[in-house]
């Protein structure tokens, strides 16, 4: 790569590392949130979801409009708008305060980073080349999740306004590095600059409008979905079958939407694509074994072993090896075997650490962790960044941002989905007591491998269609070996 475009892919790297880092950060630091300022349980569960409404609700809308009105414009403008309000939050004195500002924060990650991902789909060749950037991306945003628990509980042991504050900062050095580095001729940016099939195909969308109805009824269903997922755990029976099928109505409506739509939000036959769609619903059973696990790993150590929020932050530190094996090891596996069958190595692996975690007991030491953490890290490494090129890959140039946020959009409503699920499973099973206590984490953790193994599933058909063959000649397309 020239070293403009690695100063352009440091700072998209950087967006992304600071969104999971945020995110992690924010999870370490809850119960000193709770106890300065006095929230209750309903009230520290808004903190987190909120965020988690706002990304997920609006992410399709995001990608749609980094095609039509700019990837640069859109990446500058939401990051300068992250920056803000992730420092009202850490300037919060009430709940409510602390609650919409995650909300706007989440909303402007949901616009940031399908235009972040798109930019570089869209400067970057398919082929190995594209797989080079988007493995040291996918990596960087995997580290993010992994480094902010340490980060977070350094931070808190400070004071939990620096959990917010310290995004600030790393917002504002990306923020005018982007401004200096991120490429303008964006087909989108102006009309000036819109050239070729793409720019014409996006003058003609921006002429005939935005699908307003379709974004309203998409958004709308989202949200709905997610909170329904979210509430699982902490509302009624009755309350989630109301928000599930006011969803589900809308999903509906909006496919009538835009099967009339002149210029419609999601061209319906993007979804046509079986490489696509398992991409997808990978990335949704990859978040949802993920996450799941994390929150019941951390539960199991600080709650039933009395670790410290420092002690538990560097015991999973080993997860953040994810970092440095996904731009290293990755795109030579990938170059070698391809996607599909390095996705399938990492949930396998995946599927193996979980696995060995689920005879924890009480005296459990942590030699004997050591291994599921490690195998979970490298699993991650393996199969995040191959889902993200398959999940981009053969799409057209002017669909790349809506690509990239389909699989966000899978990727969050998967980690919402693994929570609160395990979260269902522990309490349902759990008891009073240590012992009953040990007995629900168990009970939880079948389901992250229970998702592991039904994505290794999903992944072994794409062989099975495709055959080895053709996995291997579409991954290597006459382009030299990536060097790493």
């Amino acid at each position: 790569m020239s070293t403009r475009a690695w100063g352009m892919l440091f700072v998209l790297c950087g967006a992304i590392f600071l969104e999971g880092i945020d995110l992690a950060m924010l999870n370490v630091a809850l119960p000193s949130i709770r106890a300065d300022l006095g929230l209750s349980t309903g009230e520290l569960q808004w903190v987190m979801s909120a965020y988690v409404l706002g990304y997920g609700g609006f992410m399709l809308l995001g990608g749609r409009a980094a095609d039509l009105f700019g990837r640069r414009r859109m990446f500058v403008g939401w990051l300068a708008v992250f920056l803000l309000f992730s420092g009202l939050g850490g300037l919060a004195t009430e709940a409510w305060m602390l609650i919409a500002a995650r909300f706007v924060t989440g909303v402007a990650a949901a616009f940031m980073t399908p235009a972040g991902l798109s930019i570089i789909t869209t400067t970057f060749p398919e082929g190995p080349r594209r797989n080079q950037a988007l493995l040291v991306y996918s990596g960087t945003a995997a580290g993010g999740f992994s480094l902010g628990l340490v980060t977070g509980g350094l931070l808190t042991s400070i004071g939990w306004r620096w959990v917010f504050f310290a995004p600030v900062l790393l917002s504002a050095v990306i923020l005018v590095a982007a401004l200096a580095l991120l490429p303008r001729a964006d087909a989108g940016e102006d009309g000036a600059e819109e050239n070729g099939a793409t720019g014409a195909a996006v003058g003609r969308a921006r002429r005939r409008g935005v699908d307003v109805l379709g974004a309203l009824t998409v958004t709308g269903a989202i949200l709905l979905l997610v909170a329904t997922v979210e509430g699982a755990t902490h509302t009624t029976a009755a309350r989630s079958v109301t928000t599930l099928a006011a969803s589900l109505a809308l999903f509906a409506a909006f496919v009538v939407i835009e099967r009339r739509s002149a210029a419609p939000l999601v061209r319906l036959g993007i979804l046509r694509s079986s490489a696509l769609v398992r991409a997808n619903v990978g990335g949704l059973l990859v978040a949802a074994a993920f996450f799941g696990f994390q929150f019941i790993a951390v539960l199991y150590l600080q709650e039933l072993r009395g670790w410290s929020t420092l002690e538990t932050s560097f015991a999973m530190l080993v997860l953040g090896i994810d970092a440095i094996l996904a731009p290293l090891l990755t795109p030579r596996l990938v170059n070698r075997w391809g996607n599909t069958r390095v996705i399938l190595g990492g949930l396998v692996v995946a599927a193996t650490g979980y696995a060995l975690f689920l005879p924890i007991g009480m005296d459990t030491v942590y030699l004997a962790m050591f291994p599921t953490m490690l195998l979970v890290g490298i699993s991650f490494a393996l199969a995040y960044g191959p889902l993200t090129i398959a999940a981009t890959d053969g799409i057209a140039e002017e669909e790349q941002g809506l690509a990239g946020a389909l699989f966000y959009t899978s990727f969050q409503f998967g980690a919402a989905l693994g929570l609160s699920s395990a979260t269902a499973v522990s309490v349902a099973v759990g008891g009073a007591g240590e012992r009953g206590m040990l007995d629900g984490y168990r009970a939880a953790l079948l389901v992250p491998l229970g998702a592991a193994v039904l994505g290794a599933l999903v992944t072994a058909s794409g062989l099975r269609r495709n055959g080895p063959a053709r996995e291997r000649a579409r991954e290597d397309a006459a382009t030299p070996a990536v060097t790493g």
